[in-house]
């Protein structure tokens, strides 16, 4: 066979499709049981505090739930399949990214990640962690924390620690269902009780715990705080409320887009497609350069490629590999496009 003819042989092999995920729960002690009640998740964890529900991370694997690679680790998937994530330079150790949901009953500890210049030094490699999330609903009164009212040095916070007056210097701005909250590594927060978001982030589990309300665990021990460590890497001027990014929604055939978030590590756009009124299906714009990762919201709808199709449901999240198979969809769906 002669060099043009195996090339037109490996051209004509079906380009991949959307892969469906299961997530991964945890069960951190102020989560609630919305992942399973409000998205069907099916995870015996109670509390349940987050589905990592795109994840390659070692605390955390999701694995693929359709198609040929049903039962395998993503991770797993993606080393025997580099080309699945495009171009990015190194996937050795897994995507860049991580996409979770968050159900947070009870405020999260007051804490900070690390940029990946301190993770690399101090954490044995690891990424830092930058994120982002994006309110999915929240209670009427919930709050979270975005740095400090005025500016502090780490002996003002740590007095106000050993004093038991950390609260009063802490920054709470509100929160509303649809909010977009981009929180850069280096940045004290904590989401408040009645949030429940999906978070785009760095690949990392990197947390230092400043603060956390002097709660106990399952143990009955003292949650471990990393004082030390977050002052290092924390920024301690005072910090404005975040301005709500200007979105402008950008229309096609059966579908609307926005942006909601760029940053150097990822990109997030919300996607709304409805089909019901309209007799062609709307078709999902995938990257030839990079993989995507899509998160619905809201659906009630089908993904079609090549000669395949899946339903999808409320909560589902898709790893679509980079140059994959022209995908569409019929029925009505609000989806998180992410990639990086």
């Amino acid at each position: 066979m002669t060099s043009r003819n195996m090339r037109l042989k490996a051209d004509a092999r079906p380009r991949p499709g959307p892969l469906l995920l299961a997530p991964v729960g945890k069960d951190s002690l102020w989560g609630g049981s919305r992942l399973n009640d409000d998205f069907s998740k099916g995870i015996d964890m109670s509390p349940l505090a987050e589905t990592w529900e795109c994840s390659t991370h070692p605390d955390g694997l999701s694995t693929v739930a359709s198609g040929a690679f049903r039962g395998r680790t993503l991770r797993s998937v993606l080393q025997e399949h580099p080309e699945f994530a495009g171009t990015h330079p190194d996937i050795s150790n897994g995507l860049p990214i991580l996409v979770k949901l968050i159900d947070a009953r009870m405020d999260l500890s007051v804490q900070v990640h690390p940029d990946d210049a301190y993770a690399r030094e101090h954490e044995n490699g690891s990424l830092g962690k930058t994120e982002m999330w994006y309110v999915l609903d929240a209670l009427k009164g919930t709050r979270l924390v975005y740095g400090f009212y005025h500016d502090e040095s780490p002996a003002d916070v740590r007095r106000s620690l050993a004093d038991g007056t950390i609260e009063k210097l802490l920054h709470k701005v509100p929160v509303r269902k649809d909010d977009v909250f981009f929180i850069p590594a280096g940045r004290i927060h904590a989401l408040g009780a009645g949030a429940l978001v999906a978070e785009i982030q760095q690949s990392s589990n990197l947390t230092y715990r400043l603060y956390d309300y002097n709660r106990l665990d399952k143990y009955g021990k003292p949650r471990e705080l990393h004082v030390d460590k977050a002052l290092d890497v924390a920024k301690l001027q005072g910090s404005r409320e975040p301005r709500q990014p200007m979105r402008v929604l950008h229309f096609g055939k059966g579908q609307a887009s926005e942006f909601l978030c760029r940053c150097k590590y990822f990109q997030v756009e919300r996607v709304l497609v409805n089909t019901e009124r309209i007799r062609e299906l709307a078709e999902l714009q995938t990257g030839s350069n990079s993989f995507q990762v899509l998160l619905f919201t809201e659906v009630c709808g089908t993904l079609f490629w090549e000669d395949e199709s899946i339903n999808c449901f409320r909560g589902d999240c898709f790893f679509v590999p980079a140059d994959s198979a022209r995908i569409r969809l019929h029925g009505k769906a609000t989806f998180l496009k992410i990639s990086c």
